[in-house]
């Protein structure tokens, strides 16, 4: 070989590295705008009709909720004198958001499978698909509508909505029926490291505790005593407490100190939201105020705290939930069968209303058994997540 053959051969193998790297940069820059590329047509046309149908889905569903409501309950509302004003802006105004945001699940499931059963049986995916499409890329505007559902449902459950509620709850207080507990017995709470509260009687409408005792105990033992014939509580200030006819006693070993009085003000860290509790408190809660309640009550020994645990867990679950049965949706609908989209919306009714139950039913397992309420509320997701992972690897591709 020639030294004039041996330059051209390396000129040759010069030419064709520099075109390798050339088409090598060009892949990595492809890939690159596919990974953050902006929204397609496609993609505005998947979340177009996913939102879409998921509102209509939510209009339609609880105008005929509603409709069944006010025939139910507008007798009563009209016996106790309710005005046409607090049942619109008070009671439904609040109903609608609390309903739509409780059933989120189902709606999101019903749009995912109504509107891909319809892309399916028009052939629409089948061209996506053909177009050069991967259905892992078909995925992407779907979980972009969820992602968006998703920050909605928890927004609104977590902040918005128990604001609403505690609207709608004095209102049927008011003119349907009482919910809210007017008189407690037997109550006993740990209010401090080593102090115990005693009340045997406490009437929610006069503020006033009967027959009330407080302990303080150093190393299990009892170093200082109160006793009252009446306990009336100050709504102005913050744990403000007037004790009357009241008896002091401290213990100093062998040697005992007696005090007592008719009136006295004091500072006691309890208010009477500690237990006079009302059926389905937690809903009126922000996420903040639900965790402090729950810390605060878990430290005096409160046991009756699961459907307190269940609400505040099933509100980030709930958000989750939405990326789930979109996959799910999407996996089960996206193959065009016989018969139209009748037998996928049938399934789909099926599956979402067997994860509704399955929640009611681990919920009632934690609130009476012995099943943790942070695993109650996620068993639901890890369960029906290992669904979606199975349709989703049999999805056609």
């Amino acid at each position: 070989m020639t030294d004039r053959e041996k330059k051209i051969i390396k000129a040759r193998a010069k030419r064709i590295n520099k075109i390798r790297k050339s088409r090598h940069k060009q892949s990595k820059s492809r890939n690159y705008r596919l990974r953050f590329m902006p929204l397609k047509r496609i993609d505005t046309y998947i979340i177009s009709k996913f939102l879409g149908t998921y509102i209509f889905s939510i209009v339609l569903i609880l105008s005929i909720a509603v409709i069944f409501d006010i025939n139910s309950k507008i007798d009563k509302f009209l016996d106790h004198g309710a005005p046409v004003k607090a049942i619109i802006f008070d009671y439904y105004l609040n109903f609608v958001p609390y309903f739509a945001n409780l059933f989120s699940p189902l709606f999101v499931f019903i749009s995912v499978i109504f509107f891909t059963s319809k892309l399916a049986d028009d052939s629409e995916i089948i061209a996506m698909l053909a177009g050069g499409i991967s259905f892992k890329r078909l995925m992407r505007p779907y979980f972009l509508s969820a992602a968006v559902i998703s920050f909605a449902t928890f927004e609104l459950g977590s902040y918005i909505i128990p604001k609403g509620n505690i609207k709608m709850i004095n209102f049927e207080d008011k003119y349907w029926k009482k919910r809210k507990e007017d008189v407690v017995s037997n109550v006993q709470l740990q209010i401090g490291k080593g102090s115990v509260a005693y009340i045997e009687r406490y009437e929610d409408a006069s503020k006033t505790g009967y027959h009330f005792s407080l302990d303080k105990f150093d190393k299990k033992k009892l170093v200082w005593h109160l006793t009252a014939q009446s306990i009336n509580y100050d709504s102005t200030k913050v744990n403000h407490w007037k004790i009357n006819d009241y008896m002091i006693r401290e213990m100093h070993g062998l040697k005992e100190k007696i005090k007592s009085g008719t009136v006295k003000d004091t500072v006691i860290d309890m208010d009477p939201s500690d237990f006079v509790i009302m059926q389905n408190m937690q809903n009126t809660m922000t996420n903040t105020a639900l965790k402090k309640y729950i810390d605060k009550q878990s430290k005096r020994g409160f046991a009756n705290l699961k459907e307190f645990q269940i609400e505040y867990y099933r509100r980030i679950a709930a958000s989750f939930a939405a990326f789930i049965l979109t996959a799910i949706g999407v996996s089960l609908s996206s193959r065009k069968v016989k018969g139209g989209m009748g037998l996928n919306l049938g399934i789909g009714l099926g599956l979402s209303f067997s994860y509704i139950l399955f929640q009611s039913v681990s919920s009632t397992f934690s609130i009476n058994g012995s099943m943790p309420s942070i695993l109650a509320v996620w068993l639901p997701n890890i369960v029906y997540s290992i669904i979606a992972i199975v349709l989703y690897f049999k999805a056609p591709k």
